[in-house]
């Protein structure tokens, strides 16, 4: 899978911006803080629909702007775009055309992104490593996401259930019970499977590539650990009904899953040093590439920090090779990153991200693009409206100290002026005045002035 060009428009810290890209390296130089991973963001947002920071899509849009917009061309003929209004659910289409669920988009542009936030799923909670396990299953089988949702929906209305009986002191309905609880164990074993299924293909993979990255200095090991493993789930869960029932919320499911990580016999959270933490994260995500459909795209968001020279040439060297498809890479140190790409034999572009993207401007295109997506949202006259509006102190700055308020209702501009002998003045120049604003904007907005 290779992404070809990007367009981006109003997302977080990036304004506009459209970018071709190599079919190996991507490189974006810039220092801490300035929004490089903003980019690899948008990267992600076209494979999984959401943020990889948040699934409030809304934060996404840029302080001060009305929407958002990505447009992603890939080598596979495909064109992804996904556009949002403030106030409106984003639209995500492919080739034209909305989809009618976004799950059914998951998997079609396989991704795999490595970054410093990455270390959760060692050092946080068991949900972290659900999420990493979720992540991955949900992209090579499309039913994954249809079990996941269906057991996450009935241990909601089991945990509502157990709860109002906690509180309220009261028994549970139980043929609603009896009924939630089936829906999770039938759903909860279909997971349960597919997670045991790929944990036992992942570890050989997984061993293999912490041994190339870190040269055999270290033994490592993984574990999956499910309450499936007690039993068959609907009698695991029904068990302990009345612990359940005593604490308000289902202690037993594949929402309790997780996966042990070990160094040396000891677990990763305590035994590991940093460099042996990054080099464990950064060999769970290369072995997904095994697991995935076509070639993913593979994101490295400041990765080389915390790891030692040895280790960094073997994780480009390992990824620079026939086995990994496009990738892209965020660091602060040019020099870092040009010593580590001349000792490879690859094509790469690199982009300085104040100069080759936060300050560039791509007017055609971006121009076509904006257009259209306002025509979709009819944004198109709201977006002139406040243009006219706002050039109203450049068309009569004299008039300004004396402006208390204006707007425009009907297509007339309605201005709101302080001093009666200006406002006689400004009602004899209302035709001149009206086609000065509609020229400003580039479009007819306004019919007439009026001055009160």
């Amino acid at each position: 899978m290779i992404l070809n060009s990007i367009s981006i428009l109003n997302y977080r810290n990036i304004e506009a911006a459209e970018l071709v890209f190599s079919d190996k390296f991507n490189c974006f130089i810039g220092n801490n803080g300035e929004g490089k991973t903003n980019l690899l963001d948008a990267l992600y947002f076209l494979s999984f629909c959401h943020s990889m920071f948040t699934n409030v899509d809304s934060q996404m849009i840029m302080h001060e702007k009305d929407f958002f917009m990505l447009n992603g061309k890939y080598d596979t003929g495909d064109e992804i775009s996904v556009g949002m209004k403030r106030g409106h659910k984003k639209t995500f289409k492919r080739n034209g055309k909305a989809y009618r669920k976004l799950s059914e988009h998951i998997g079609l542009i396989p991704l795999i992104c490595v970054s410093p936030d990455d270390v959760s799923i060692i050092s946080g909670g068991s949900e972290e490593r659900r999420r990493f396990l979720d992540i991955v299953i949900s992209q090579y089988d499309n039913a994954y996401i249809e079990y996941l949702n269906r057991y996450n929906k009935a241990l909601q209305q089991r945990n509502a259930l157990l709860k109002q009986a906690a509180e309220e002191d009261i028994p549970c309905d139980m043929s609603l019970m009896e009924l939630w609880e089936e829906e999770m164990a039938s759903n909860g074993e279909e997971i349960y499977n597919r997670r045991k299924d790929f944990v036992e293909r992942f570890i050989p993979v997984f061993n293999n590539i912490y041994k190339e990255i870190s040269g055999e200095h270290e033994e490592v090991s993984l574990h999956y650990q499910s309450h499936c493993q007690r039993g068959p789930l609907l009698e695991v869960i029904q068990r302990d009904r009345h612990r359940d029932i005593a604490v308000g919320y289902s202690l037993h499911g594949i929402h309790k899953d997780d996966l042990e990580m070990l160094i040396g016999g000891f677990p990763m959270k305590r035994e590991a040093s940093q460099g042996q933490t990054k080099t464990y994260v950064i060999s769970l995500k290369l072995a997904q590439f095994d697991f995935l459909k076509e070639s993913p795209l593979l994101l490295l968001d400041d990765v080389f920090d915390k790891l030692d020279s040895h280790r960094v040439e073997n994780i480009i060297r390992m990824v620079s090779g026939k086995n990994f498809g496009q990738i892209f890479i965020t660091d602060t140190n040019r020099e870092h990153l040009d010593k580590i790409l001349s000792k490879g034999h690859f094509d790469y572009k690199l982009f300085t991200w104040k100069e080759d993207i936060l300050f560039k401007r791509y007017p055609q295109n971006i121009n076509d693009i904006t257009n259209q997506f306002m025509r979709e949202y009819s944004l198109e006259v709201p977006l002139l409206e406040r243009r006219l509006v706002a050039s109203w102190k450049d068309v009569m700055p004299a008039a300004e100290p004396y402006t208390e308020s204006i707007e425009i209702r009907n297509q007339t501009l309605w201005v709101k002026i302080s001093s009666p002998a200006l406002r006689n003045d400004l009602l004899m120049k209302r035709t001149e005045l009206t086609q000065l604003l509609n020229n400003k904007v580039g479009a007819n907005i306004i019919n007439d002035i009026r001055f009160f």
